[in-house]
């Protein structure tokens, strides 16, 4: 989804409100007072990069605030690590207890998880980039105790992070969608040396990272077994990156990830058809439990997997329980 939104035609009552509306709608809920009389000015601009949502944000004096209660009435959502880079104006930061002044060129770490605060004390510029939780792969204490605290151009990391943030976030629109989902795994990389430098420990690295996203979709596959419907495609649009990125993720598991799919689908059937019961399930209830739809393709694919056809497979696994018993 991409967004633009400018409070331009919108009546000076109504402006604040409806810049509110817009950034809640990209970003988090959030409540928005302006912090001057007169008449108010916003503008955002959203994009997406595979799993990262990159937003300009432009606007009058304002004070930003994710409170207790509207992180409860949004508990389904997913939580997001957020680096908010100022490009002009100043801000000010709250969360955790921590406050951190943000200059022009500064960057500033947040959790949406959480409450805070973010005042821009007179006509600001901001980039900010959501990430969910789960795709950093670190401990939640380690985002804990990064939120709240800035980091200038001239520290180590700022120098290289800042200047590409901002020219990521400028040029977002113009990128294909294949070139931004390998953008957004960058950036998750160095998200995660953030966390790292700023925890004061070494962070996971990029093939870390990749590891822990490979065992998301292990783990989604495992759930969605049953489903017939469940294909690359669809579990690429579950964890927000592209079939292409997906693909690569497996390159060095052995597997792709539709033999993933049909493996532990055999897996599954065999450990069923060969488990001691009363009341059998019949052999095609089973193939179908397990998302195979088309029985003669069950049969073709047991047996190139275990030799045997399923019904063999049950009738020796029987038999091999009845002698040892």
């Amino acid at each position: 989804m991409n967004l633009r939104v400018t409070t331009a035609a919108v009546p000076d009552g109504e402006k604040a409100g409806h810049w509110g509306r817009a950034v809640s709608y990209a970003l988090a809920p959030v409540e928005v007072v302006p912090l001057a009389d007169g008449p108010f000015d916003g503008r955002l601009e959203s994009h997406r990069l595979g799993s990262l949502r990159v937003s300009t944000l432009e606007a009058d004096a304002t004070r930003l605030s994710r409170t207790p209660g509207l992180i409860a009435r949004s508990a389904g959502a997913e939580a997001q690590v957020a680096v908010g880079v100022q490009v002009s104006g100043h801000a000010v930061l709250t969360q955790d207890g921590r406050r951190a002044e943000v200059a022009p060129g500064d960057l500033v770490l947040y959790d949406t998880a959480r409450p805070y605060s973010v005042d821009y004390p007179q006509r600001f510029r901001s980039h900010v980039f959501h990430l969910p939780h789960r795709l950093l792969g670190v401990p939640e204490a380690d985002i804990r105790r990064v939120t709240g605290r800035g980091v200038t151009s001239r520290e180590s990391l700022g120098a290289v992070l800042l200047p590409f943030l901002d020219t990521l976030a400028d040029a977002a629109p113009s990128y294909p969608s294949a070139v931004g989902d390998l953008l957004a795994g960058s950036v998750a990389d160095l998200f995660l040396t953030l966390v790292g430098e700023l925890a004061g420990r070494p962070a996971a690295g990029p093939d870390e990272a990749g590891a822990h996203l490979v065992r998301l979709v292990r783990a989604h596959i495992d759930r969605h077994l049953g489903d017939p419907g469940l294909t690359p495609q669809g579990i690429a649009d579950a964890h927000r990156i592209s079939v292409r990125y997906l693909h690569r993720l497996f390159e060095n598991e052995g597997v792709t990830v539709g033999r993933l799919i049909q493996r532990r689908r055999l897996e599954e059937c065999a450990r069923e058809l060969g488990r001691r019961s009363r009341s059998a399930p019949t052999v095609s209830a089973v193939a179908q439990r397990w998302g195979f739809v088309n029985p003669a393709h069950f049969s073709r694919a047991f047996r190139a997997a275990y030799g045997t056809s399923p019904r063999e497979w049950r009738a020796r696994c029987t038999e091999e329980a009845r002698t040892a018993g």
